[in-house]
Protein backbone atom coordinates (compact mmCIF):
# COMPACT_ATOMS: atom_id res chain seq x y z
CA UNK A 1 0.00 0.00 0.00
CA UNK A 2 2.75 2.25 0.27
CA UNK A 3 3.68 3.04 -3.05
CA UNK A 4 0.20 4.04 -3.97
CA UNK A 5 -0.16 6.93 -1.11
CA UNK A 6 3.79 7.92 -2.25
CA UNK A 7 1.92 8.22 -5.57
CA UNK A 8 -1.29 9.64 -4.18
CA UNK A 9 0.97 12.25 -2.53
CA UNK A 10 3.11 13.41 -5.74
CA UNK A 11 -0.15 13.66 -7.83
CA UNK A 12 -2.01 16.05 -4.99
CA UNK A 13 1.70 18.17 -4.74
CA UNK A 14 1.76 18.55 -8.59
CA UNK A 15 -2.14 19.73 -8.11
CA UNK A 16 -1.45 21.98 -5.20
CA UNK A 17 1.64 23.55 -8.00
CA UNK A 18 -0.77 24.12 -10.43
CA UNK A 19 -2.93 26.08 -8.81
CA UNK A 20 -0.69 28.44 -6.84
CA UNK A 21 0.70 28.92 -10.39
CA UNK A 22 -2.70 29.57 -11.75
CA UNK A 23 -3.68 31.76 -8.80
CA UNK A 24 -0.51 34.33 -9.41
CA UNK A 25 -1.66 34.31 -13.15
CA UNK A 26 -5.22 35.46 -12.39
CA UNK A 27 -4.30 37.90 -9.84
CA UNK A 28 -1.10 40.10 -11.92
CA UNK A 29 -2.19 44.07 -13.07
CA UNK A 30 -2.49 43.91 -16.92
CA UNK A 31 0.23 46.31 -17.45
CA UNK A 32 -1.52 48.68 -20.19
CA UNK A 33 -4.97 50.33 -19.53
CA UNK A 34 -7.89 48.93 -20.53
CA UNK A 35 -9.38 50.89 -23.86
CA UNK A 36 -11.70 52.99 -23.38
CA UNK A 37 -15.02 52.76 -25.21
CA UNK A 38 -15.79 55.13 -28.81
CA UNK A 39 -17.72 58.02 -27.19
CA UNK A 40 -21.30 58.51 -28.71
CA UNK A 41 -21.46 61.65 -30.92
CA UNK A 42 -24.15 63.77 -32.07
CA UNK A 43 -25.41 63.05 -35.88
CA UNK A 44 -24.73 65.74 -38.01
CA UNK A 45 -28.24 66.06 -38.60
CA UNK A 46 -28.87 66.53 -35.26
CA UNK A 47 -26.45 69.16 -34.85
CA UNK A 48 -27.09 71.01 -37.90
CA UNK A 49 -31.41 71.33 -36.52
CA UNK A 50 -29.31 72.30 -32.81
CA UNK A 51 -27.39 75.30 -34.30
CA UNK A 52 -30.44 75.97 -36.64
CA UNK A 53 -32.41 76.92 -33.13
CA UNK A 54 -30.07 78.82 -32.08
CA UNK A 55 -30.44 81.15 -34.50
CA UNK A 56 -34.05 81.02 -34.38
CA UNK A 57 -33.28 82.16 -30.27
CA UNK A 58 -31.26 84.83 -31.81
CA UNK A 59 -28.15 83.15 -29.79
CA UNK A 60 -25.07 84.44 -31.89
CA UNK A 61 -21.97 81.70 -31.84
CA UNK A 62 -18.79 79.99 -33.70
CA UNK A 63 -18.89 76.43 -35.20
CA UNK A 64 -16.23 73.96 -34.07
CA UNK A 65 -14.60 71.89 -36.20
CA UNK A 66 -14.30 68.02 -35.15
CA UNK A 67 -11.68 67.50 -32.96
CA UNK A 68 -10.51 64.02 -31.30
CA UNK A 69 -8.49 63.92 -28.30
CA UNK A 70 -8.07 60.26 -27.72
CA UNK A 71 -8.70 58.28 -24.87
CA UNK A 72 -12.55 59.18 -25.29
CA UNK A 73 -12.34 63.00 -25.04
CA UNK A 74 -13.02 64.95 -27.82
CA UNK A 75 -15.35 67.82 -29.69
CA UNK A 76 -18.02 66.61 -31.62
CA UNK A 77 -20.88 69.09 -32.96
CA UNK A 78 -19.81 71.49 -30.66
CA UNK A 79 -20.30 75.41 -30.58
CA UNK A 80 -18.70 78.46 -28.61
CA UNK A 81 -21.16 80.87 -27.69
CA UNK A 82 -20.25 84.42 -28.38
CA UNK A 83 -23.41 86.29 -27.11
CA UNK A 84 -26.85 84.74 -25.98
CA UNK A 85 -28.00 88.27 -24.62
CA UNK A 86 -26.34 88.52 -21.10
CA UNK A 87 -22.55 87.77 -20.30
CA UNK A 88 -20.86 84.90 -19.75
CA UNK A 89 -17.33 84.12 -18.54
CA UNK A 90 -15.35 80.88 -18.31
CA UNK A 91 -17.42 79.43 -20.97
CA UNK A 92 -15.69 77.78 -23.87
CA UNK A 93 -16.47 74.51 -26.12
CA UNK A 94 -19.58 73.18 -25.41
CA UNK A 95 -21.67 70.32 -27.76
CA UNK A 96 -24.71 72.15 -29.36
CA UNK A 97 -27.31 70.79 -27.72
CA UNK A 98 -25.63 71.38 -23.98
CA UNK A 99 -25.11 75.23 -25.75
CA UNK A 100 -28.57 75.36 -26.42
CA UNK A 101 -29.75 74.39 -23.05
CA UNK A 102 -27.61 76.79 -21.09
CA UNK A 103 -28.52 79.38 -23.46
CA UNK A 104 -32.12 78.68 -22.53
CA UNK A 105 -31.44 78.50 -18.97
CA UNK A 106 -29.79 81.49 -18.86
CA UNK A 107 -32.32 83.89 -20.97
CA UNK A 108 -35.59 82.09 -19.64
CA UNK A 109 -34.90 81.26 -16.19
CA UNK A 110 -31.77 83.05 -14.63
CA UNK A 111 -32.75 86.20 -15.91
CA UNK A 112 -36.30 86.56 -14.81
CA UNK A 113 -35.72 85.01 -11.39
CA UNK A 114 -32.68 87.45 -10.87
CA UNK A 115 -34.96 90.57 -11.43
CA UNK A 116 -38.42 88.84 -9.83
CA UNK A 117 -36.93 87.47 -6.89
CA UNK A 118 -33.81 89.04 -6.52
CA UNK A 119 -35.36 92.99 -7.59
CA UNK A 120 -31.93 93.46 -10.07
CA UNK A 121 -31.54 92.60 -13.47
CA UNK A 122 -29.10 90.09 -14.36
CA UNK A 123 -25.30 91.24 -15.22
CA UNK A 124 -23.29 88.19 -15.77
CA UNK A 125 -23.05 84.55 -14.87
CA UNK A 126 -20.09 83.29 -13.95
CA UNK A 127 -18.68 79.74 -15.52
CA UNK A 128 -16.08 77.46 -14.64
CA UNK A 129 -15.29 75.50 -17.42
CA UNK A 130 -17.05 73.10 -19.92
CA UNK A 131 -14.48 70.83 -21.88
CA UNK A 132 -11.87 69.05 -20.22
CA UNK A 133 -10.59 65.60 -20.30
CA UNK A 134 -11.11 64.27 -17.15
CA UNK A 135 -13.00 61.51 -15.26
CA UNK A 136 -15.72 61.70 -13.11
CA UNK A 137 -15.09 62.90 -9.89
CA UNK A 138 -16.27 63.02 -5.96
CA UNK A 139 -18.04 59.44 -6.50
CA UNK A 140 -17.20 56.30 -5.31
CA UNK A 141 -17.23 53.66 -7.95
CA UNK A 142 -16.97 55.92 -10.71
CA UNK A 143 -13.74 56.98 -11.00
CA UNK A 144 -12.99 55.20 -14.24
CA UNK A 145 -16.00 57.05 -16.29
CA UNK A 146 -15.18 59.72 -18.03
CA UNK A 147 -17.34 63.22 -17.00
CA UNK A 148 -19.57 65.09 -19.92
CA UNK A 149 -16.78 67.66 -19.53
CA UNK A 150 -14.53 65.36 -21.41
CA UNK A 151 -16.78 65.57 -24.59
CA UNK A 152 -17.91 69.80 -23.65
CA UNK A 153 -21.36 68.64 -22.81
CA UNK A 154 -21.35 69.94 -19.41
CA UNK A 155 -21.23 73.22 -17.83
CA UNK A 156 -20.60 74.11 -14.51
CA UNK A 157 -21.31 77.36 -12.85
CA UNK A 158 -20.02 79.04 -9.69
CA UNK A 159 -21.56 82.30 -9.26
CA UNK A 160 -24.07 85.16 -10.61
CA UNK A 161 -23.39 89.16 -10.76
CA UNK A 162 -26.32 91.52 -10.18
CA UNK A 163 -26.69 94.46 -11.90
CA UNK A 164 -27.13 96.35 -8.47
CA UNK A 165 -23.74 95.46 -7.84
CA UNK A 166 -24.77 92.05 -5.43
CA UNK A 167 -22.69 88.80 -6.13
CA UNK A 168 -24.65 85.57 -5.72
CA UNK A 169 -22.33 81.70 -5.28
CA UNK A 170 -23.40 78.40 -4.82
CA UNK A 171 -20.16 78.22 -2.59
CA UNK A 172 -21.08 81.06 -0.21
CA UNK A 173 -24.82 81.51 -0.56
CA UNK A 174 -26.41 77.41 -1.57
CA UNK A 175 -27.35 77.85 2.02
CA UNK A 176 -27.81 81.27 2.78
CA UNK A 177 -30.18 82.39 5.46
CA UNK A 178 -31.30 85.40 3.30
CA UNK A 179 -35.29 83.78 2.25
CA UNK A 180 -34.67 85.62 -1.36
CA UNK A 181 -31.49 84.33 -2.15
CA UNK A 182 -32.86 80.95 -1.51
CA UNK A 183 -36.00 81.05 -3.39
CA UNK A 184 -33.75 82.60 -6.75
CA UNK A 185 -31.15 79.63 -6.21
CA UNK A 186 -34.24 76.95 -5.81
CA UNK A 187 -35.95 78.33 -8.83
CA UNK A 188 -32.78 77.90 -11.19
CA UNK A 189 -32.25 74.81 -9.74
CA UNK A 190 -35.43 73.61 -10.61
CA UNK A 191 -35.63 75.01 -14.22
CA UNK A 192 -32.32 73.30 -14.47
CA UNK A 193 -33.59 70.27 -13.91
CA UNK A 194 -36.22 70.35 -16.70
CA UNK A 195 -34.26 71.46 -19.43
CA UNK A 196 -30.77 69.04 -18.46
CA UNK A 197 -30.55 64.88 -17.93
CA UNK A 198 -27.95 65.23 -15.05
CA UNK A 199 -27.70 68.26 -12.70
CA UNK A 200 -25.48 68.35 -9.37
CA UNK A 201 -25.82 70.58 -6.73
CA UNK A 202 -23.87 71.03 -3.52
CA UNK A 203 -26.68 68.67 -2.11
CA UNK A 204 -24.82 65.90 -4.07
CA UNK A 205 -21.60 65.97 -2.96
CA UNK A 206 -18.17 67.70 -1.73
CA UNK A 207 -17.05 68.04 -5.23
CA UNK A 208 -20.26 70.28 -6.14
CA UNK A 209 -19.92 72.19 -3.45
CA UNK A 210 -18.94 75.25 -5.39
CA UNK A 211 -20.86 74.77 -8.19
CA UNK A 212 -23.58 73.83 -10.38
CA UNK A 213 -22.98 70.65 -12.81
CA UNK A 214 -25.08 71.08 -15.73
CA UNK A 215 -25.14 68.34 -18.56
CA UNK A 216 -27.46 67.31 -21.75
CA UNK A 217 -27.54 63.62 -21.28
CA UNK A 218 -30.66 62.69 -20.97
CA UNK A 219 -30.40 61.34 -17.76
CA UNK A 220 -33.00 63.06 -15.80
CA UNK A 221 -30.58 62.96 -12.49
CA UNK A 222 -31.46 66.21 -10.29
CA UNK A 223 -29.29 66.14 -7.17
Amino acid sequence: MRPQTDAVRRLTSILLLTLALTACGRTDRPTTPRARAEPLRPSTRETAQCQADLRREGVDYRELPPKDYGNGCGLYGAVQLTDIGVPVTGVTAMRCGAARAFAGWVRNAVAPAAYQVLGSELARVEGMGTYACRNIVGTRGMGDRRSGHALANAVDIGGFVLKDGRRITILRDWSSPDPATQRFLQAIRTSACRRFGTVLTPNYNAAHRNHLHLEDDRARFCR
